[in-house]
């Protein structure tokens, strides 16, 4: 019994509360120690939170001086267009289809269907017109900016413009030679 009183006495003089009632600042709670008396402080003129930092406006922004960009900010490789393919088939296809020409399954099911990246118009729009779209919506669609990576995002813009070109270059400029039309079997008789 004497023993287990003084296991007793020893266990509660461990258990002290000192950790418990340390002197600390809770946030948001009155603070002594400043003379507004507040325990969150302002955060200085010109603080930017770790992995915010948006020097490069062209690449976050889409538009050079004010306007869209005409040109990727960075260089444009096979990885780049095959990365925006990638992209492309898993965020834009259910809307946009395959082939961008706005006739994905959702659309097909009922939703708005999107114009064409075929249009005469959209054909005329530069890079960063699609990069803006996507980073802030435009009409029915919505942004993916927090969705989509800002890299992925040229990636994907350059990939439109890469299914642009696919359906409106003039063959001559791709330096394919360009077979004479058969003769039709009705001119040989």
């Amino acid at each position: 019994m004497k023993r287990r009183l003084v296991l007793l006495v020893l266990a509660g003089l461990g258990c002290r509360q000192d950790m418990h009632d340390q002197p600390k600042l809770k946030p948001y709670a009155r603070s002594e120690f400043f003379a507004d008396a507040r325990g969150a402080r302002p955060l200085l003129a010109g603080t930017v939170a770790r992995g915010q930092l948006r020097e490069d406006a062209l690449l976050f922004t889409g538009k050079q001086d004010g306007k869209l960009a005409q040109e990727l900010p960075f260089p444009l490789t096979l990885e780049v267009l095959q990365r925006g393919q990638e992209r492309f088939t898993i965020y834009c296809t259910p809307c946009h289809g395959q082939t961008g020409r706005g006739d994905g399954i959702v659309v097909r099911r009922g939703y708005r269907k999107p114009t064409s990246f075929h249009d005469a118009r959209l054909r005329g729009e530069p890079v960063g017109y699609y990069f803006d779209v996507m980073t802030s919506g435009f009409g029915a669609m919505p942004d993916y900016a927090s969705q989509i990576r800002v890299r992925d995002r040229w990636a994907i813009a350059a990939y439109v413009k890469t299914l642009q070109l696919s359906q409106y270059a003039d063959a001559k400029q791709l330096g394919i030679a360009i077979p004479a039309p058969l003769a039709s079997p009705e001119a040989h008789k």
